[in-house]
């Protein structure tokens, strides 16, 4: 039996991909956040299945209930919101069952900074703007940030930052990272991307703190601060220039669409 890591989206029910539902169909065993997932994936689990809310379980309960499941001969659909590759704390979870010899496979998730530059209608990565995007937190309450992972170490790239975790820090962020982007920077902020109750903000870096605290933001959000954000004025992409040589044919295009 095997367990799998499923990116649940970052919160509209529909924007959990194909193969994430089909596996949650197939699986006799759901564990889910039940702050984080919405309550419309819980119907795509097949009729009788076991429901675990991990909300309030520590990670040493969280794995006993994927062994149990395992042993008991049940394929396990564990939950998490977003893409299980930022910011999931999945790591420590593979690595407690690779201890216990529990087969997994992961199935990823729509994160939540794409749903929040859909809100924003924006492209991240503009041409001849910006064409680097850090995603990245703070050090609050969680785990402290590795040496050189500081906002203001990495302000110095001015490249797009994506903050996830900090809404409730928002002073911080931005007095951190005034002295590398500048008042004027652009920024936004959206909260619930993909919900019903979304909000999204646009700003400058040096009036986005105000905005936050006017809405009353605090959780399950994401900073954005870059000049991609605002950009008109900019040369196209040279993937689809008259002037590309294209004679290499379509396996030498870069991604994109």
């Amino acid at each position: 039996m095997t367990v799998y890591f499923i990116g649940a989206g970052p919160g509209a029910a529909d924007l959990m991909t194909v193969r994430g539902v089909r596996t949650l169909a197939a699986c006799r065993v759901c564990l889910y956040a039940g702050s984080l997932v919405p309550e419309e994936l819980l119907a795509e689990c097949p009729p009788g299945a076991r429901l675990v809310d991990t909300a309030q379980l520590d990670l040493d309960r969280i794995t006993g209930e994927l062994v149990r499941a395992h042993s008991e001969g049940h394929d396990v659909a564990r939950l998490h919101s977003g893409d299980p590759s930022v910011f999931s704390a999945v790591a420590e979870q593979m690595r407690r069952l690779d201890a216990a010899g529990v087969p997994y496979e992961v199935v990823p998730g729509v994160p939540a900074f794409a749903a929040a530059a859909a809100a924003l209608k924006r492209e991240l990565t503009v041409p001849t703007v910006g064409q680097t995007v850090v995603l990245t937190r703070i050090a609050a309450r969680a785990t402290a940030m590795p040496e050189g992972e500081d906002l203001a170490t990495l302000g110095r790239s001015r490249a797009l930052l994506v903050l996830h975790l900090a809404a409730g820090h928002v002073d911080r962020v931005v007095e951190e990272l005034l002295p590398h982007y500048g008042a004027g920077c652009p920024t936004a902020v959206v909260a619930m991307a993909s919900r019903p109750d979304e909000t999204v903000l646009r700003g400058t870096l040096d009036g986005i703190a105000a905005q936050v605290k006017a809405a009353g933001i605090v959780r399950t959000a994401v900073i954005m601060v870059g000049r991609t954000l605002a950009a008109e004025q900019f040369g196209d992409s040279h993937l689809y220039s008259p002037h590309r040589d294209r004679s290499c044919g379509p396996g030498s295009l870069a991604s994109g669409g």
